[in-house]
């Protein structure tokens, strides 16, 4: 079922990663976070940047939305999702934009996918060194700080987009990724957090057009239903867990 979903306030920045298509359905739109006084049977809160808010895809073609959706026909259970995420935001714009809108720290799984535009607009690797981690504590403060609630997703390849490979180096974009991602499964595995794959879902993209939207840079519906088969298994594990 599809509840309230939010994306917070930020400014469009012009040369970020996460621009929109020309007739496909704007998705970063702009809504206030409300809070979480759920009287769903779960929350979810999902953090991060177009990858989760899904440009240029359906309201309900986001892959948070697929997941709240998963969940509830599996387990019978409402669940509400409220999504902090706008286009172009690298690891500074979540931090602030969290620290702003002050969420509720009482949801029962959060997940957390960052960095793509770290690496796109060229900051320095060692700004998501220090950021990313500080994001992961929040994400598991916000999870009732309980870790076993929180998922980290790794940051898709757009190098295997038609953007991409009409970038000049792709192979550049998917070395630096592998860095990113590197760097974020050390972390979150260093702290007892799960880190799910789906890049390689997305490095498909070239081979199977279906995964990449209409806008020839993020991924499809369909590339988020595989996200989303990833992820529910392990969400249906830790709700179980808390039954």
């Amino acid at each position: 079922m599809l509840k309230y979903i939010s994306a917070l306030v930020a400014p469009v920045i012009i040369f970020a990663i996460l621009g929109c298509a020309d007739g496909d359905d704007n998705t970063s739109e702009i809504e206030e976070i409300p809070v979480n006084t759920s009287e769903a049977d779960y929350t979810y809160l999902a953090l991060g940047d177009s990858y989760t808010i899904g440009e240029s895809v359906c309201s309900t073609c986001r892959f948070p939305i697929q997941l709240e959706e998963q969940i509830e026909e599996q387990t019978g259970s409402t669940v509400e999702t409220d999504i902090i995420a706008t286009t172009g935001w690298r690891t500074d714009d979540l931090i602030n934009a969290i620290n702003t809108e002050k969420p509720s720290e009482n949801y029962d799984f959060v997940t957390l996918l960052i960095g793509v535009n770290n690496q796109y607009q060229g900051r320095s690797f060692s700004q998501y060194e220090t950021e990313f981690p500080q994001l992961l504590m929040t994400a598991i403060n916000l999870a009732k700080g309980k870790k076993n609630r929180v998922i980290v997703v790794s940051i898709p390849d757009y190098a295997y987009t038609p953007f991409g490979q009409n970038s000049g180096n792709p192979e550049q974009i998917s070395e630096e990724i592998d860095a990113y991602n590197a760097y974020a499964r050390e972390v979150a595995e260093r702290r007892g957090v799960r880190f799910i794959n789906i890049t390689d879902i997305t490095r498909r993209g070239i081979a199977e057009p279906n995964l990449v939207a209409r806008d020839g840079l993020h991924p499809s519906a369909d590339a988020y239903a595989e996200f989303t088969e990833r992820l529910s298994p392990f969400v249906l594990s830790l709700l179980r867990e808390q039954s």
